[in-house]
């Protein structure tokens, strides 16, 4: 098979086309999340919760909230270990919950894991039969019989409900329902999931890895463990080389030679684009950290950074917050990695503008 030799242009642009992020909008929200697959959950809302930012992202203000959860209360989109899904793809994912906690060699967590929930089985019982009667419920109103507290040094140490739910989850027993107020709801997965045949181990992993790579355009073969959503594809799509880049990728070949049409967009922290940092690295040589977690003084380019794409480069970071209560979106800094032009400077000022508007704010810029 042929190794294709692209660029790191070549390579930026496959996948900022992949990402729906290039001058061709998308209109639907559920089409967009099919291609895209995934939209991650994260409670973080100093702009809006990541899931609705990468919608807006793509969509621009014409997006409303609503509609993301209208389809997660409709079901035509589900929620599996904080991820958006389409409801579709659920089939994709039952042989991994009937094969917990893993084929072949386990790992010592793996181990762990098992040994911790057979322990408690009497707990797991219980919580399925509170939901068979009562669900869908919050964590809170579910049992905590277990007789071996879970440890870990983190922060879900003790936390038996709820790590035994997310156990349950990856087992393919219970689901997430709806949320009230941000609260979870938990009931059964026969009450949640569409009933649609189980896809076998093989190919599910295979089509999934079709599907990744769609969305990413390119990306490496292996990757570094991500249980949730890995970054790598396997063997699907076909091999690749970038220039002034060490190693081999797999590249969608549907989006080799394609022209490109780019634009400004601001993007999540947790955006697919840019959650690959390593690869974020390669392709658009380009740094960035989620600074949530740091002390104040030592953040660069603040609390909850957007990184700004313009055409296939990564150029900048906004450092803004949505100031709910004063009405205001405050633009604290606008941090340029290259010295805008006047036409950068008026494209992501229109981002900014736009972002502004769908969150009905009135914008508040920095005083020079």
């Amino acid at each position: 098979m042929t190794v294709h030799k692209l660029s790191r242009q070549d390579a930026r642009r496959i996948a900022v086309r992949a990402q729906l992020l290039d001058g061709q909008r998308p209109a639907d929200l559920l089409d967009l999340v099919r291609h895209l697959t995934v939209l991650q959950m994260n409670p973080t809302d100093a702009v809006a919760p990541s899931a609705d930012l990468v919608a807006w992202s793509r969509l621009g203000s014409r997006y409303s909230r609503l509609e993301l959860a209208n389809a997660l209360e409709g079901r035509a989109l589900l929620e599996l270990l904080g991820m958006i899904r389409p409801s579709e793809d659920l089939a994709l994912y039952r042989a991994d919950m009937a094969d917990w906690p893993g084929r072949g060699e386990l790992r010592d967590w793996q181990r762990y894991a098992a040994s911790w929930v057979l322990a408690n089985d009497a707990c797991r019982q219980d919580i399925l039969d509170r939901l068979c009667s009562s669900g869908p419920l919050r964590s809170r109103e579910l049992p905590d019989t277990c007789k071996v507290p879970w440890e870990s040094t983190g922060w879900t140490n003790n936390r038996n409900v709820q790590r035994l739910l997310e156990f349950m989850v990856q087992r393919g027993e219970v689901a997430v329902a709806g949320r009230d107020r941000g609260d979870r709801l938990w009931d059964l997965a026969g009450r949640v999931y569409p009933d649609d045949p189980v896809v076998p181990w093989e190919e599910a992993h295979c089509v999934r890895n079709e599907l990744r790579l769609g969305t990413l355009g390119i990306a490496r073969s292996r990757g570094p463990d991500c249980l949730i959503e890995p970054t790598d594809v396997g063997e699907t799509g076909e091999p690749a080389v970038v220039e002034g880049v060490a190693g081999t990728w797999r590249v969608d070949a549907r989006l080799l030679g394609q022209p490109f049409t780019g634009r400004a967009a601001l993007l999540s922290p947790l955006d697919r684009l840019v959650y690959d940092r390593k690869r974020m690295a390669e392709l658009f040589e380009s740094d960035y950290q989620l600074e949530m977690y740091k002390p104040a003084a030592k953040r660069r380019w603040g609390y909850f950074a957007l990184p700004v794409l313009y055409g296939d480069r990564l150029v900048g970071k906004l450092d803004v917050t949505a100031d709910r209560k004063a009405g205001v979106l405050r633009v604290n800094a606008i941090h340029q990695d290259v010295p805008f032009d006047e036409a950068m400077d008026a494209a992501v000022g229109d981002e900014i503008k736009d972002l502004a508007r769908w969150l009905e704010l009135e914008l508040a810029l920095p005083v020079d």
